[in-house]
């Protein structure tokens, strides 16, 4: 080895086929992290991912009115459920042309009513991908009804209830049907109280609405049960009908 490599070793492989050597820069920067630096970052880090995990398990566990509504889409379980489900809603079209009519609101929710008929029956005779959307309808069809219903019984609604029941009416039916609903069973009690001739038609009313209420958390827990969503859609209606004694 010749005296020139010797003294510049970056030069002994310039006669190399295909070698380069980039000579290193003395002034290069080179990032060197402290072990407290390092150990700060990490507990960070590791805190921002419990923190997470935390809201994730939190929003999990949230209840079921502020879930997104979840779609079956393989259909009733037989064709006689299908036709047992397609008939049971046909007393709620029933219910919506029989209701009384005598001012704007009442005949929103009268409509509403032939609304949620008519979107229960088009969702459980419905199959394939069009199944997710109609299911959405049904439950915004309900909370329609319910919000018509809480409008007709009560006209001074605050307006700011009104307008956030509006904007959540298609992004969580169930919470603004759990809301109005419950509206309503105030209004309808009071009512009872006052007015004798209610009491009766309140009492089947808390039955089947306690009744309705089982059927409907047994249906969720029980999905493939036969006829528990019919038996649903009856106690419903029988509810749906004491309601419309309110508006006579």
């Amino acid at each position: 080895m010749s005296h020139q490599s010797k003294s510049n070793p970056s030069r002994a492989l310039d006669g190399v086929h295909g070698v380069r050597v980039v000579p290193h820069s003395p002034f290069a920067l080179e990032e060197i992290t402290k072990p407290g630096d390092f150990d700060r970052s990490t507990c960070e880090r590791s805190s921002i991912e419990a923190n997470q995990r935390l809201l994730m398990q939190v929003w999990q566990q949230r209840p079921a009115c502020l879930r997104p509504v979840r779609c079956c889409l393989n259909g009733d379980e037989s064709l006689g459920e299908t036709v047992a489900n397609v008939l049971t809603s046909l007393p709620f079209i029933a219910l919506g042309i029989q209701a009384p009519r005598k001012n704007l609101n009442c005949k929103l929710y009268a409509n509403s009513l032939i609304g949620v008929g008519i979107a229960s029956g088009l969702y459980h005779s419905s199959r394939g991908k069009l199944r997710k959307y109609l299911r959405w309808a049904d439950y915004t069809m309900i909370a329609t009804a319910t919000v018509c219903l809480s409008r007709a019984i009560r006209n001074e609604n605050p307006k700011l209830l009104m307008a956030a029941s509006a904007f959540f009416l298609p992004i969580q039916p169930l919470m603004v049907s759990a809301v109005h609903t419950g509206m309503m069973e105030v209004a309808f009690a009071k009512r009872a109280l006052d007015d004798p001739d209610l009491r009766m038609v309140h009492n089947v009313h808390k039955m089947s609405s306690l009744l309705g209420g089982a059927l409907f958390i047994a249906d969720d827990v029980f999905p493939r049960t036969p006829f528990i969503h019919a038996a649903w859609h009856l106690a419903a209606a029988v509810g749906v009908g004491t309601c419309n004694k309110l508006l006579e």
